[in-house]
C-alpha cells in the first residue's frame, strides 16, 4: 500500500503527520482512526492506545492534520501536568476464548513445532505486526 506522507518544520519538530491508506493518522507517536461523516460532512478520528476518550475533527484534512497535532499535543500536556501516563499499559498477557476444536489445533501446532502455545503465538503475532506494519509503511 502507498503511504502519504507529511512533514511539517521537520527540522525543528522532527515529528512527522502521516496519513495512511488505513484510514488512521500518525503524529509524535500516536496513531487515530480516521473516519468521515456524510451526514455532518466533518472527519473525525479518536487516538488509539490510550486510557482516554481523545477525539478531534476537520472540515477538511488539513483542518483534521492540525486538530490533531493540537490535541496530541494538549493530551501530552495535560498527561505531564497530572503526572499521569500519555499512553495506555499493557499486562502483556492476552486471554481468547476459543472454539474447543480451534483451541486443541493451535496446542497441536505448536507441539508439532516443539513449542508452547504461548511461544509459538508469540511468534504468530511477532510475525503478522512486523507484516501489518510493513503493509503500511
Amino acid at each position: 500500500m502507498k503511504r502519504c506522507g507529511f512533514v511539517e518544520n521537520a527540522v525543528a519538530i522532527g515529528y512527522h503527520l502521516i496519513i495512511e491508506m488505513n484510514n488512521t493518522l500518525s503524529y509524535k507517536g500516536f496513531t487515530a482512526r480516521i473516519e468521515f461523516s456524510a451526514d455532518d460532512n466533518v472527519f473525525f478520528g479518536r487516538l488509539l492506545g490510550i486510557t482516554d476518550i481523545v477525539a478531534f475533527h476537520g472540515e477538511s484534512v488539513e483542518e483534521l492534520k492540525d486538530s490533531m497535532r493540537e490535541t496530541v499535543d494538549f493530551h501530552i500536556e495535560v498527561c505531564e501536568k497530572t503526572g499521569k501516563k500519555a499512553r495506555k499499559s499493557f499486562s502483556g498477557k492476552v486471554l481468547f476464548r476459543l472454539p474447543d476444536k480451534l483451541h486443541a489445533e493451535i496446542a497441536e501446532a505448536a507441539a508439532r513445532r516443539g513449542k508452547s502455545i504461548n511461544e509459538w503465538g508469540k511468534e504468530i503475532f511477532e510475525t503478522a505486526v512486523k507484516n501489518e506494519m510493513a503493509v503500511n509503511k
